[in-house]
């Protein structure tokens, strides 16, 4: 049987760290193992991620297509067909949503669209809602109430 005081890394496992800068006795000496001169022997060495010696770097090579938004408004989608397990006549706000697991994020605004159907009254808090959502909302009994981010 195995006992803990006996186990032991697997070969190769452990790689001792090379310590350099120790004189020359230790074959590492002087130059550090970093050659003489150049950018590279140099404390800071400085070449940016990218840069590709003074030839044009890919970044730059590559067209440049479409144009993203930085003030993009991402919703959280919830369809109808996803809230028919809450009870009758019950409030339904991100919070109810995130317990449910309907959505992933409470700091993410909500956006309920109209797929699938509701078969009961319920009263709907959301930060937006698609036009079929509130139609079929509606028609079951149940009431929307826009919530402002």
């Amino acid at each position: 049987m195995l006992k803990i005081n006996e186990l032991r890394s697997p070969t190769g496992a452990r790689k001792r760290n090379k310590i350099v800068g120790r004189g020359q006795g230790s074959g590492h000496g002087k130059t550090s193992c970093r050659g003489s001169k150049g950018q590279k022997s140099r404390s800071g060495e400085g070449k940016r991620p990218g840069f590709e010696g003074g030839q044009m770097p890919l970044i730059r090579r590559i067209p440049k297509r479409g144009f993203i938004n930085r003030f993009r408004l991402e919703y959280q989608i919830v369809n109808l067909q996803g809230l028919s397990r809450i009870k009758e006549n019950s409030i339904v706000s991100p919070k109810e949503l995130f317990e449910l697991g309907l959505i992933g994020k409470l700091n993410i605004p909500v956006k309920i669209l109209g797929k699938g159907k509701l078969k009961k009254p319920i009263t709907i808090k959301a930060h937006k809602f698609s036009k079929q959502a509130v139609k079929l909302i509606e028609e079951a009994g149940g009431k929307v109430e826009q919530i402002h981010a």
